[in-house]
């Protein structure tokens, strides 16, 4: 098998949150961290120059990832998760053309049942794709934005919509990325869907998707987590597959936003961060209606406590 290295750079200071996002993907990083580099050690003579001369206020982190894993699902979730915490980095492809990973990772992109109904079909296989009987096609080209449906997280969301979401719900989808949850939710019979993202490029991609889908009940627009979000009207229902640090920090205000008897389905979350986020959840007045697990993941269903 080959293997591509992914590797991010950016600063020490953010070395240990690059790492544990690093580490949602893979568990064997490696770190080139040069700041721990002594001159003054007896052994200075035998270091390479091109080391000493190195950024020691920079750090890069790299994983390998095989060839039968999408590239550029790995680099649409490192932007959205590094997007969404405020790390400022680079992602790059060691050893590999960049126009030849922005469209190799199709050959390995096929039509991903993401529950009982939904089954999500890429765009340059739709036309030849046949549901079976009681399907809902979701018609994808994920662009530059993270939500494809082949990761572990947006399945686990997505199992959780199709149980929970009821005809004519008011539906919110907080980081939406490609859309697809607000698309899934629409499919579905949510009878208005709101998606908001704070990434510009992520909108324009989830309203293309929107298009192609056909549901012309979903808003799309830019907003900074619940900034912009309109909250005049409850949602009766929410998703928000994000990280579990913004998942806990909006955790004291998503309330607002919820009808008393709605659904909140929360995922991104690593299977380590899981009770950090039932407990946060907990301490805002929510109860677990759900919790699902999948390859190290998880998600949570929660309404308010009565």
């Amino acid at each position: 098998m080959e293997w591509t290295q992914l590797k991010v750079n950016g600063n020490l200071a953010d070395k240990d949150t690059i790492c544990a996002v690093m580490m949602m993907l893979d568990n064997q990083i490696v770190i080139e961290d040069y700041s721990d580099i002594d001159m003054d050690t007896v052994y200075a003579d035998l270091i390479d120059e091109s080391i000493l001369n190195c950024d020691k206020t920079k750090i890069a982190v790299s994983i390998y990832v095989p060839e039968d894993k999408s590239l550029g699902e790995y680099a649409a979730f490192l932007r959205d998760r590094f997007r969404d915490l405020g790390v400022e980095c680079s992602i790059e492809f060691v050893g590999v053309d960049e126009e030849a990973w922005s469209t190799a990772w199709r050959k390995y992109y096929h039509p991903t049942e993401i529950g009982q109904r939904l089954v999500v079909v890429p765009l340059w296989e739709a036309d030849g794709y046949t549901a079976k009987e009681g399907g809902i096609v979701i018609r994808m080209d994920p662009g530059m934005a993270f939500g494809t449906g082949t990761h572990e997280t947006t399945r686990l969301c997505a199992t959780l919509l199709e149980k929970y979401v009821k005809p004519g719900d008011r539906m919110l989808d907080v980081g939406t990325g490609s859309g697809i949850l607000a698309i899934c939710a629409a499919k579905l019979g949510a009878g208005e869907c709101y998606a908001y993202d704070i990434d510009p490029v992520a909108v324009r991609v989830a309203q293309e998707n929107m298009a192609e889908n056909g549901v012309d009940n979903v808003t799309c627009g830019v907003s900074d987590l619940l900034r912009d979000v309109d909250r005049d009207k409850p949602f009766a229902i929410c998703t928000a597959n994000i990280v579990a640090d913004i998942i806990i920090r909006m955790a004291p205000d998503i309330g607002a936003y919820l009808a008393d008897d709605a659904v909140y389905i929360t995922s991104g979350i690593i299977n380590e961060r899981a009770d950090d986020v039932r407990s946060a959840m907990t301490d805002a007045g929510y109860a677990v209606l759900e919790e699902v697990t999948d390859n190290g993941w998880t998600a949570f269903a929660f309404t308010k406590k009565r």
